[in-house]
């Protein structure tokens, strides 16, 4: 990833606190649950060592490779699983995503961490748009289940069929919030690229 140091810190960091959220959601889930926080684990902590800033880490000319075989596993992995459900559909977008980006910044010329800006470096500019379209539309849905809708108000606690609020670490809000912020940074990670 390209760009200034400094954002390219927090995005390490949010990356990294969202993989971390992610396995602790997989210890505490079960069956299907628990797989699709393991490959949002491997997506937060893939995005957090991509996006660390040239002078911290200069990859070596192999590191790309590795990033395609492992995304690429994950994709086949998404591809395999979608049959399940909508939510796999985008791990497989977002797994092809991260491998597409580890293809350009293997690509000759790609001056992968110097801070270069010619499009041909930076991979194909219809594809890039394509993915940058997909992630505008899901951050701005996945935003809109953030926003707290209004409850009537009731008397006499939480209300009929509601037991004590589960762990924080299955709280579906902060699962959506990770799947957010994981989107915000490969919308960031894919203007850069």
């Amino acid at each position: 990833m390209h760009g200034p140091a400094l954002s390219g810190w927090l995005m390490v960091v949010l990356c990294a606190v969202t993989g971390v959220y992610c396995l602790l959601r997989m210890r505490a889930s079960a069956g299907e649950e628990r797989r699709a926080a393991g490959g949002e684990a491997v997506m937060g902590f893939g995005m957090a060592t991509m996006a660390l800033p040239s002078a911290a880490l200069t990859p070596p000319e192999w590191s790309w490779a590795v990033y395609a075989a492992v995304f690429g596993g994950a994709a086949l992995h998404g591809l395999a699983a979608v049959r399940h459900g909508g939510h796999h559909l985008h791990h497989f977008v977002g797994s092809l995503a991260m491998v597409y980006m580890a293809v350009s910044m293997a690509a000759p010329g790609a001056g992968a961490h110097t801070g270069h800006t010619a499009v041909a470096a930076g991979g194909v500019p219809v594809l890039t748009g394509g993915l940058l379209l997909y992630y505008m539309a899901y951050v701005l849905h996945a935003g809109t289940g953030l926003v707290p809708v209004a409850m009537p108000a009731t008397a006499g606690g939480p209300g009929p069929g509601r037991g004590p609020r589960p762990a924080w670490a299955a709280r579906p809000e902060l699962a959506l919030a990770c799947r957010l912020s994981m989107a915000l940074a490969m919308l960031a990670m894919l203007v850069t690229l």
